[in-house]
């Protein structure tokens, strides 16, 4: 990983950084690569969101 806050195994994160390769956020984490629309509704709800359902 690229920092000391790592995804643990089967967690899940949504980033708007394209700069991504695996394993970079931790081993056995998946990444989703989203927009900026998207990563805010995913931050409001602690979920993977779309806008359309604010």
């Amino acid at each position: 990983g690229m920092n000391p806050d790592q995804l643990r195994p089967g967690e899940r994160a949504a980033s708007t950084s394209n700069r991504n390769f695996e394993g970079r956020q931790g081993k056995g984490g998946r990444t989703h690569l989203v927009s900026p629309a998207v990563a805010a509704a995913t931050a409001i709800t602690g979920r993977l969101s779309s806008p359309a359902d604010l």
